[in-house]
């Protein structure tokens, strides 16, 4: 049986006015996943919805009925769409399913490759899976292992590779530009020119790096409050912009404005009285906000949108030369979680194949001692012993090769054909339950070691 199957939409598959629709906040999931368990054949479920994709991971895999019952919950969620939801969706089963989840959280499929906002944003849908008061978690055991190991692998992938270095976006490069001219950006004043989209990335960069007020001047003054409140700032007027400017370290300009804002006869007259060090000018804005000009005047360090676009560009392609090596890992972690589910049945498998043949041996031992009434018990014992001895060297092979299957990623195949093969589908759940050996601990363990008592 496969572990686990994957449904979702992602930007690699819809645009954003359709990934929107299927976007679901915390509360939301939590109502969808309690509703698929109890209504449908899902017996764990874990739901991973980002700006930039919606994943219902579920279990049993390899089930019709329960992947159409994960895309009715996101179909449902995104209500009318032209054309029907399922040309945006794609499945996944099985080892699909696991090396997909340990390639998101790795920032291999990811929008910008390398981004570490991922793995916490799987594993805040994990946790959110795994707490649900007054009912059983919806993340069990097989979630619950998967999802560990994923955190893991995009862990690993990030501490041993290059993935994850380096600035991955125009306002994050800008940023880390600032901080290595000035060796750090505590106590410098930052100011900003422009509120959109870009300022607000490069507000969030700011952040992350730990600033504290800041200046953001912008043509509505109630949007550049807005922003500047998220870092302790303050927001001038345009017309004040100038007087700001004598005090400024690092001036990042992102408007719209059809004309440079900063000119390099303004640019003189605001800074002549002004005893400041460096400045920073980094300017993102197309058409630009500051005249090439001023990037000749004493002590500025001018940077247009084209030239952090050529460090991104070398970040980038980095990122990318590391591909191999963090596809690697996935590898290596895929295989040891199929090891794991493999090994949770093979102790069962063993012990139904076992019991299968020893029934074989001992009804066919009755048969003979009809034949042979006349055997002394000391032969007889001779016989059985015989017998057994036989039957452990008939199923030395088979059983070592299953473990050797498990090993290769492959135990899933294995263990069906095993039980497909011998007759064990009927009989395996009874002898299970009914052996109280405690093996059902051992077979939960990686390195699961079976073996035939009598081996030799």
């Amino acid at each position: 049986m496969s572990p686990v199957s994957v449904v979702g939409v992602s930007h690699l598959t819809a645009p954003v006015e359709i990934r929107e629709r299927f976007a679901f906040a915390p509360g939301e999931a939590e109502v969808a996943l309690g509703a698929l368990r109890s209504e449908t054949e899902v017996q764990e479920a874990v739901l991973l919805s980002t700006c930039n994709r919606t994943e219902l991971y579920v279990c049993p895999g390899g089930n019709e009925g329960v992947q159409e019952a994960a895309e009715r919950v996101l179909a449902e969620k995104a209500g009318d769409v032209v054309g029907g939801t399922k040309q945006y969706l794609y499945r996944h089963d099985g080892e699909a399913t696991v090396r997909h989840l340990y390639r998101v959280a790795g920032g291999l499929d990811s929008l910008v490759l390398g981004e570490a906002e991922i793995q916490g944003q799987v594993k805040d849908a994990y946790e959110l899976a795994g707490r649900n008061p007054g009912t059983p978690a919806l993340a069990g055991p097989i979630l619950h292992r998967l999802f560990q190991s994923a955190l893991a692998a995009g862990g690993r992938i990030r501490s041993t590779t290059p993935i994850g270095e380096g600035a991955a976006s125009v306002a994050s490069v800008a940023v880390e530009l600032a901080r290595k001219i000035f060796g750090g950006l505590e106590g410098r004043q930052v100011m900003i020119l422009g509120a959109g989209s870009t300022a607000e990335l490069v507000v969030e960069a700011l952040a992350r790096d730990g600033i504290r007020g800041l200046v953001v001047s912008n043509r509505s003054h109630e949007r550049a409050a807005e922003l500047a409140s998220r870092l302790s700032g303050r927001a001038v007027h345009f017309d004040e912009m100038p007087f700001e400017l004598a005090r400024t370290d690092i001036l990042i300009a992102s408007t719209s404005a059809p004309h440079p804002l900063v000119t390099r006869d303004g640019f003189r007259h605001a800074r002549k009285d002004s005893q400041s060090g460096p400045l920073l000018i980094l300017d993102l804005a197309i058409p630009r906000d500051v005249e090439p000009e001023v990037g000749n005047e004493a002590n500025v360090f001018l940077y247009n949108v084209d030239h952090l676009h050529e460090i991104l560009d070398d970040t980038l392609l980095k990122r990318r030369e590391s591909v191999p090596e963090a596809e690697a890992i996935v590898d290596e972690y895929a295989r040891e979680f199929l090891q794991w589910y493999g090994a949770r049945d093979v102790v069962p498998v063993i012990r139904s194949l076992r019991a299968r043949w020893d029934d074989v041996r001992e009804r066919e031992l009755e048969r003979l001692w009809r034949k042979l009434s006349h055997l002394p018990a000391n032969d007889r014992d001779v016989v059985e012993a015989f017998s057994k001895q036989l039957l452990n060297k008939l199923l030395h092979d088979p059983t070592k090769r299953l473990k050797q299957g498990i090993g290769n990623g492959r135990g899933v195949d294995f263990i069906d054909a095993v039980r497909y093969l011998h007759d064990l589908e009927t009989e395996e759940a009874d002898r299970s339950e009914g052996s109280g050996t405690g093996d059902d601990d051992e077979a939960d363990g990686i390195g699961v070691d079976v073996t035939l008592a009598e081996d030799q």
